[in-house]
């Protein structure tokens, strides 16, 4: 693991996380890469990247998921999370 890697990877590379409605949300400029990681550090859960390119982990459930920012933000297209 390079400097570069730990300092803007997921999770080492979150500036800030919350809890919000029982959602992971890690602030931070995340991309696919971090998607399968975090696909694989929480098995049934479904991550989604979110319109300011941070992470959101969402409890398992069923149909379309939306991000939290980008509702706020305006951008409703569901992500599959999957």
């Amino acid at each position: 693991m390079t400097q570069e890697a730990l300092l803007t990877r997921w999770p080492t590379g979150a500036k800030e996380t919350e809890l919000i409605h029982g959602v992971l949300v890690f602030a931070g400029g995340f991309d696919e890469r971090d998607l399968e990681t975090a696909r694989r550090t929480y098995p049934g859960r479904r991550p989604v990247l979110n319109a300011d390119g941070g992470l959101e982990v969402h409890p398992a459930g069923p149909g379309a998921l939306t991000s939290f920012v980008s509702r706020v933000v305006g951008v409703s297209k569901p992500e599959d999370g999957a």
